[in-house]
């Protein structure tokens, strides 16, 4: 699931195609579109979307912000598990390949997170309980129950900003087997890289 917000074009592309490419095919891709007037995205999504029944697109009323914009794709999910990825992020080839491989065979994970190569330090080599309560150092990549997500009240506006670390820390309660695949299987993209009339 992915939400977005009037994301330049050349992010928007090669984030679907990284999706689209992945070599574990069964998949789809959630996209919300909080982009308000601006055509942009949308424009390029449904381009996609005629190509590829995988692709599903909703251009919604307003911008809800990171959260709503991200609560709107997780609820277009049909799968038991959603992985969550930012509008200008990059997937490995084999990136569900990997969560898929490990869910197959241990299907008691309620939460798998990989490594992406923006941040390198060590405290991303294993599930650490007390540093998450003080640093969210599981960002791209986050592979969650859609079940556990529900129960845990999905994205919070009044968080965004940290709305992903609000999320994490609230399924963290909730989830009995949480995994670490330590592979990069995610490129995300420098915030400078991507700034919007929003951040502004």
């Amino acid at each position: 699931v992915v939400p977005i917000y009037r994301t330049p074009e050349i992010f928007l592309r090669e984030m679907i195609e990284s999706v689209l490419n992945q070599t574990y095919g069964k998949l789809e891709l959630c996209l919300a579109d909080g982009s308000g007037e601006d055509d942009t995205a949308g424009t390029v999504i449904c381009e996609y979307v005629e190509k590829d029944p995988r692709v599903r697109y909703q251009k919604l009323g307003s911008n809800l912000g990171i959260a709503g914009n991200t609560n709107a794709a997780v609820n277009m999910a049909e799968g038991e598990y959603v992985a969550l990825l930012d509008h200008d992020d990059l997937l490995e080839e084999h990136a569900l390949f990997e969560i898929v491989k490990w869910l197959q065979n241990h299907p008691e994970t309620d939460m798998v997170y990989t490594d992406e190569d923006k941040v390198t330090f060590d405290s991303k080599t294993y599930f650490n309980r007390e540093l998450l309560r003080s640093n969210n150092y599981i960002c791209h990549l986050l592979t969650v129950k859609k079940d556990l997500l529900m129960e845990a009240g999905l994205y919070k506006e009044e968080f965004d900003g940290a709305q992903d670390y609000d999320m994490l820390l609230r399924c963290r309660e909730q989830a009995e087997n949480i995994v670490h695949i330590p592979k990069i299987l995610c490129h995300s993209m420098k915030a400078e890289n991507l700034i919007t009339e929003e951040q502004e």
